[in-house]
């Protein structure tokens, strides 16, 4: 296999999983972000995101395979391909955000007009975005270097395996020379390689996220039919659904599960954002927002849990969007906290093994921050799980006065 000279611009999730990837399978990777603090912390070899197996990677490779830039390159003359892992955030409208894009390009365009490699679009763009907004924009600032978009399935928290031993990797490439560029990229992974149009390598990322989406949303409005109807125990009738040979050992049964709603950056954002896509092109996606509406109602039917009087204080557990994560974007408890603070519940206590400080720094909730389980079981005795921490198995029998709402179905 011969090493490719890569560089990767944006060293979030994405880009520093990229980065250390294809570092760790015989490429030489430069990475610029355009956060000094993000690329002071990896210069020194520390990792600040909560993603089991970046931290190793980063000290096996760190100035021998991967290389932290402080600024970006002024040229790109021995570089085979550029990997662009910028956010992509939805705007207000609920259309996609491709500011970032069009920053990372314009920063390096007086080296790509000359560029001789491939520019790949690594970052999640709605169908037909590739075709005909970033290639027309490429072109209309003199740069014709071929382009292809490569799109990410990675979860969080599982990144790094993800990554290194992916079900398929899926390239949208009509150029013979991109193709070509790419088959080397992934020569090292035993996985298929798929070459599509551009199109389609687009829509595949939002097909399997508003899949995802379905099936969590489809599990909860199951579950509030079946807490109406009573004397049915959901976390029974959904582990019983498990058995079906026709899941086999699939870990998508961990998306139809209800729970008190998705997170995260990729689920709520895709879907948004395919919702708004969708209805650009004249087609109304009346299950996708379906799909909206029931996670969105997911945390006032929660706080709709708790009984108690306005003065008394409540607890919640779990401030991720998932376990095993400090990432709090769209966090099913903010979205809890937010439904009881405007119900009038005031003395509120919350914990997460580690995401209090990401959390109160993104929301600008008065509540109380805790430093462990035992401080919220004592101050509150109503207390809402609001993410499946391990540590929080088994509470309820640890702290038997207290009324726990389990919003994730694990107790």
């Amino acid at each position: 296999m011969r090493q490719m000279n890569i560089l990767v611009l944006g060293l979030g999730y994405v880009g520093l999983t990229t980065a250390l990837g294809l570092a760790e399978k015989g490429h030489k990777i430069s990475g610029f972000d355009k956060s000094e603090k993000i690329t002071a912390e990896l210069a020194v070899g520390h990792v600040s995101i909560s993603e089991p197996g970046l931290s190793d990677a980063l000290a096996r490779h760190l100035n021998i395979g991967f290389t932290v830039l402080s600024t970006p390159p002024t040229d790109l003359s021995d570089f085979d391909a550029v990997f662009i892992c910028v956010g992509t955030p939805c705007e207000n409208s609920g259309n996609t955000d491709l500011r970032l894009i069009f920053s990372a390009i314009d920063m390096l365009a007086p080296e790509l007009k000359s560029f001789g490699g491939v520019v790949i679009i690594k970052s999640t763009v709605p169908p037909n975005t590739t075709k005909t907004k970033i290639l027309p924009y490429l072109r209309a600032v003199g740069i014709n270097a071929p382009v292809a978009n490569n799109p990410e399935f990675l979860r969080e928290t599982h990144c790094w395996e993800d990554f290194m031993n992916p079900d398929r990797i899926i390239c949208g490439a009509e150029d013979a020379a991109a193709q070509e560029k790419l088959k080397s990229i992934y020569k090292g992974y035993n996985a298929p390689v798929i070459f599509t149009s551009l199109n389609t390598a687009e829509f595949i990322k939002y097909l399997s996220n508003n899949m995802l989406a379905s099936m969590i949303s489809f599990s909860n409005e199951m579950s509030m039919i079946a807490d109406a109807i009573g004397d049915i125990s959901i976390k029974q009738a959904f582990e019983a659904l498990h058995l079906d040979k026709r899941w086999a050992d699939a870990s998508m049964k961990n998306y139809v599960y209800p729970g008190c709603g998705f997170g995260g950056d990729c689920l709520p954002k895709d879907l948004q954002a395919m919702i708004s896509h969708a209805k650009s092109h004249g087609v109304y996606p009346a299950v996708l927002e379906s799909v909206q509406n029931v996670n969105n109602s997911m945390a006032s039917y929660f706080a709709e849990q708790v009984k108690v009087d306005t003065s008394e204080s409540i607890g919640i557990l779990g401030l991720s969007f998932k376990p095993s994560s400090s990432d709090v974007r769209f966090s099913p408890a903010a979205a809890i906290i937010s439904a009881l603070l405007y119900k009038g519940y005031s003395s509120i206590y919350a914990y997460d093994p580690i995401a209090n400080l990401e959390f109160s720094d993104k929301y600008n909730f008065k509540i109380n921050y805790c430093d462990n389980i035992d401080e919220v079981c004592k101050k509150a005795k109503t207390v809402i799980i609001a993410t499946a921490w391990q540590q929080f198995e088994g509470i309820d029998k640890l702290y038997p006065d207290v009324n726990f709402i389990d919003g994730r179905y694990f107790l």
